[in-house]
């Protein structure tokens, strides 16, 4: 890749798109993040910005917000791949959830745009507990999810930016497939237990049905695309064929993931749930 295609980073705001734009910012290559507040801006929801937001581009990771699972997304992502394709983007990195049947179809669509394109089939996110939606679980001091004792190989947000940054300005990813995760597997118990470690302070983990989370969510008015979409990864995602860790991290970047026990220390220090 030449130095001066710019790289636009969609979802640059969120946990691996704000990473991804850091790294991106050492390393002096020209970069762009794509958002509705950008310039120019950016909405998945309004394909008439893409074609202005698509200009001067080389390559694009792709992150879709909320999640590849929700209606639309693969549509809108299939159009957006063969919308850079025209307009000579060469090469496409996307985020996707690891045990999703809607994100592999999303990854089909990239993988057959003829673009250079890779896929970055993340697992769960240590920082969901950090950063995203089970933040404020950790800081009320109870952990009350749907997960029973399913193992999760949890991933470092981190970890994710790095691959990502090598797959936008390195050779020899396109066509890959790499299955991202974390070194070990952990139950949500185990992985509450190192937070609470880590933090000194009394948090624990209660586990309840999906019918019960549910209704949880209801009563604390979450919005209801949220609620389907957290009700989905815990009955569809979170399964034992997902909690086997692999080493496609160390494929791509020559090194361990991160443990989740150094992610939590670090979170820790930096007052996370201060």
């Amino acid at each position: 890749m030449m130095m001066q295609d710019t790289i636009l980073i969609l979802g640059g705001n969120g946990k691996t798109g704000k990473r991804v734009a850091e790294r991106l910012a050492r390393t002096g290559f020209p970069m762009r993040i794509g958002s509705r507040t950008g310039t120019p801006a950016f909405d998945w929801e309004d394909r008439s910005t893409w074609e202005s937001a698509l200009k001067g581009v080389g390559s694009i990771y792709i992150s879709y917000y909320p999640d590849l699972a929700v209606p639309g997304a693969v549509d809108a992502v299939t159009a957006l791949a063969q919308l850079a394709v025209a307009q000579r983007v060469t090469r496409l990195v996307l985020l996707a959830g690891r045990g999703e049947p809607e994100a592999e179809l999303a990854e089909q669509a990239v993988l057959a745009s003829g673009a250079e394109a890779t896929i970055l089939r993340a697992s769960w996110f240590n920082q969901n507990f950090s950063e995203g939606n089970f933040i404020e679980l950790v800081l009320s001091g109870d952990v009350t999810l749907p997960a029973g004792n399913v193992p999760v190989p949890f991933l470092a947000a981190d970890d994710i930016a790095d691959a990502a940054v090598a797959a936008l300005t390195e050779p020899g990813h396109a066509g890959k497939t790499y299955d991202l995760t974390g070194p070990r597997s952990l139950t949500f118990r185990e992985a509450v237990e190192e937070i609470a470690k880590a933090s000194g302070r009394d948090i624990r983990y209660t586990p309840i049905s999906l019918e019960a989370f549910d209704a949880l969510l209801v009563g604390q008015q979450v919005p209801s695309d949220v609620v389907w979409l957290l009700k989905y990864l815990f009955s569809e995602v979170l399964t034992e064929g997902n909690g086997r860790p692999g080493d496609s991290v160390r494929e791509v970047l020559g090194r361990d993931a991160k443990d989740f026990r150094t992610y939590a220390k670090a979170a820790a220090a930096a007052g996370a749930w201060g």
